[in-house]
């Protein structure tokens, strides 16, 4: 289970929108595994970052029709998870490990 963990966040999503509401809503962004529920992304965000989450969003983001090379070409479908922790509680996305 705790290998799961690791393949359920892939990223923290890191832009101006995500800092705002880092800062103002103690919310932070992950892209995670298209078919990961919101209980397996509660679920590894507490055990990795030891923290209290609150709510669960979870979002579908289909992918964009694209050429390359003028070739027609699709990107890959995308999901993100924004996640409310409880009041005190932050999570250091900066650390190295």
């Amino acid at each position: 289970m705790s290998n799961r963990l690791y393949d359920i966040l892939k990223a923290p999503v890191v832009s101006e929108k995500t800092a705002r509401l880092q800062e103002q809503g103690n919310q932070y962004v992950f892209e995670v595994r298209t078919d990961a529920t919101k209980a397996d992304v509660r679920a590894a965000v507490e055990k990795l970052f030891s923290v209290k989450v609150e709510n669960v969003t979870v979002v579908n983001i289909k992918g964009k029709n694209k050429s390359f090379r003028f070739q027609p070409g699709r990107r890959s479908d995308r999901r993100k998870a924004y996640v409310r922790l409880a009041d005190g509680q932050s999570i250091d996305l900066g650390a190295k490990a």
